[in-house]
C-alpha cells in the first residue's frame, strides 16, 4: 500500500474522506501579484503585494473495487457514490474544508474551497467514477474597524492594539474524542485531527497507551484528543 495519503475534510475534521486512488500528479501554481512602475530617474521597480491565492487541480477516480495500487486499505474503502455525495455536500456548504497531502517533501495542510467538481463514470471500468477537482486556497477574514475622516469631522472607532482586523470566532464544532477505524495508527491520527503526525505522542501520553500497544490498537477504542 502506498505510503502517501491524500484527505479532504470538514467541520474542523469531524468529517473526513481519504482520496482512494493519488493522482499521478497535482498541479499547484502559485502565482504573484507583484506590479512593476516606471519612476522617473529611477527606473523600473518591482512593488510586492503578496502572493495570490493558490489552485491545487488533479484528476483520479474512486474505484468500485479495491486494488493493490490504492492508498487504502480494503476495509477503509468505500463505494464511489460515498465519495461524490460527501464532495458536493461539502462544496454548498460553510465553512471550508481542509486538505491534507501528507508523507512527501510536499506536505500540504490548507484551507480550500471547491472551485471545480466535475465527474462520470468510466466506460472501461464498470462502477468506477473518473473525477477531476480543483481547490482553491481559503484565507480567513474579518472586517476591520478604521478611523474615518470626513469634512464634517472625524468619526473614531475602536480598533484592537495591533491596528489590525479581531480574531475571527472559531464556531467550528471541535472534536474531544476519536474512534479509532482499521488503518489507523497514532501518527495517522495526529495527522487527521492535530494537523502534524508528529505529536501524536501527545495522544498517546493522554490516554496512557504503552509503547509496546503502538502496533496493536484494537478498531473502535475511542481517544481523548488534547
Amino acid at each position: 500500500m502506498n505510503d502517501y495519503s491524500m484527505m479532504l475534510s470538514y467541520n474542523n475534521r469531524t468529517e473526513v474522506i481519504e482520496f482512494p486512488v493519488l493522482p499521478e500528479s497535482i498541479e499547484i501554481p502559485e502565482p504573484g501579484s507583484s506590479k512593476t512602475f516606471e519612476i522617473s530617474n529611477l527606473g523600473e521597480i518591482n512593488v510586492f503585494k503578496g502572493l495570490k491565492l493558490r489552485e491545487i487541480s488533479f484528476e483520479s477516480f474512486f474505484p468500485a473495487n479495491w486494488f493493490p495500487g490504492a492508498s487504502v486499505t480494503e476495509r477503509e474503502l468505500f463505494e464511489p457514490k460515498h465519495y461524490v455525495e460527501a464532495i458536493q455536500k461539502w462544496r454548498k456548504a460553510t465553512p471550508p474544508m481542509e486538505f491534507v497531502f501528507a508523507g512527501s517533501t510536499l506536505d500540504l495542510n490548507m484551507l480550500v474551497t471547491i472551485e471545480k467538481f466535475t465527474w462520470s463514470e468510466d466506460g472501461g471500468a464498470v462502477g468506477d467514477i473518473k473525477f477531476q477537482i480543483t481547490f482553491k486556497e481559503y484565507r480567513p477574514y474579518a472586517a476591520r474597524k478604521v478611523q474615518v475622516q470626513t469634512t464634517s469631522g472625524s468619526k473614531t472607532v475602536v480598533m484592537n492594539k495591533n491596528n489590525s482586523a479581531p480574531a475571527r470566532p472559531d464556531t467550528r464544532v471541535k472534536p474531544k474524542t476519536y474512534t479509532l477505524v482499521a488503518g489507523d495508527n497514532l501518527w495517522k491520527v495526529a495527522q487527521k485531527v492535530l494537523g502534524d503526525g508528529s505529536k501524536y505522542k501527545q495522544i498517546q501520553t493522554l490516554n496512557g497507551i504503552k509503547d509496546s500497544e503502538l502496533k496493536k490498537l484494537p478498531v473502535g477504542k475511542v481517544l481523548k484528543l488534547p
